[in-house]
């Protein structure tokens, strides 16, 4: 049986790195239990509905929680990333974030979602799914 490649890119990562994306991985399993994860961009993603919600990298600076839709999650802890809707934390052990503000975070991502599957058919327009 071949192992899980996201536990493969847990155990590929320094010690730190690896401790923060065990315990991601835990909170986003729990929480999004009927999501698809699998490793898209060479990295952790959680999808609902073929959605991408939710994921991690690890960087140089750490490890960088990236929710999809998340500026629109209104919620201090997170920043905004990129030119659509992400939003970012870094979290460089597992007690960087707060875990009722992880679950809040989580929930939100199921609740408000932007279309990024038809992204590219919608020549980068992104339409509110939920």
């Amino acid at each position: 049986m071949a192992p899980d490649p996201i536990d493969a890119y847990a155990a590929s990562q320094p010690d730190a790195a690896r401790a923060v994306c065990d315990f991601l991985r835990g909170e986003l399993d729990a929480a999004l239990p009927d999501a698809t994860s699998k490793i898209w961009h060479r990295a952790p993603v959680w999808f609902l509905n073929g959605n991408p919600v939710v994921g991690y990298w690890v960087r140089k600076s750490g490890v960088q929680l990236l929710f999809w839709s998340g500026q629109s999650f209104d919620e201090p802890g997170l920043k905004a990333e990129g030119k659509f809707k992400a939003a970012e934390a870094h979290v460089n052990t597992p007690d960087d974030v707060a875990p009722d503000d992880l679950r809040r975070w989580l929930q939100k991502a199921r609740a408000i979602q932007w279309d990024y599957q038809n992204i590219v058919k919608r020549k980068g327009r992104l339409e509110r799914l939920v």
